[in-house]
């Protein structure tokens, strides 16, 4: 696998329960994600969901390949935990601006 931009691996390693300080290392100020057909926007709103979400379903997710798509990084990841179907498969569509995630879709 080609190796993932610093700020995307730095995306995977960061826990779920990470400060805003540390999202803010990670995200623009109006970072956009889109998870399961919901929108968050902003670090308070990203970090908001990564907590819910985890406390909700703890899971783990593990990169497995990575490919260009334009302006994107889109990263194939193994997402396993305690819901049905575990483990899934689930692209990660990166776009960064400045070294830092604008945007990340993932589904």
């Amino acid at each position: 696998m080609p190796e993932i931009p610093p700020v995307i691996a730095a995306y995977f390693g960061t826990p779920p329960d990470a400060g805003a300080d540390m999202l803010r290392a990670i995200f623009t100020d109006d970072a956009h994600v889109r998870d399961e057909a919901h929108d968050h926007v902003g670090i308070d709103a990203i970090r908001a969901w990564r907590v819910e979400t985890y406390a909700r379903t703890p899971f783990t997710v593990r990169p497995l390949e990575q490919r260009t798509a334009g302006h994107a990084v889109v990263v194939r990841a193994e997402v396993s935990g305690t819901f049905p179907g575990s483990p899934v498969m689930l692209d990660h569509r990166f776009e960064l601006t400045g070294g830092r995630i604008a945007s990340l879709d993932i589904g």
